[in-house]
């Protein structure tokens, strides 16, 4: 007898058979802040890796840092994207809540 497992809808595409979260992938504990503009017209971005929390912290996080920079920003795979060059701000930011933080790149 075969097995009826479905693993794709054309409703809802792709059929996702655990019911786990992704986890957050693990880091050496240091908090990367990076700077980039490839891809984005020449506007830079502060890139936030390595915090190793979930997606709801995650945007709580990316939250704050926003309402601190007066900028935007997003949460992309387990990353946090804040718009313009901000990384002494976070830097600061996030060295008072406990993190070890290097800035990363140019």
């Amino acid at each position: 007898m075969q097995d009826n497992k479905l693993v794709y809808s054309t409703d809802s595409g792709r059929i996702h058979t655990s019911s786990q979260a992704p986890q957050p992938p693990k880091g050496d504990g240091i908090v990367r802040i990076r700077r980039e503009t490839k891809g984005r017209k020449g506007k830079g971005m502060s890139i936030i890796e390595g915090l190793g929390l979930d997606e709801k912290e995650l945007k709580s996080l990316c939250k704050a840092l926003k309402q601190l920079c007066g900028c935007g920003g997003a949460v992309k795979q387990f990353s946090i994207e804040i718009q313009g060059d901000n990384r002494e701000k976070l830097k600061q930011y996030l060295e008072q809540k406990g993190y070890k933080v290097k800035l990363a790149g140019g």
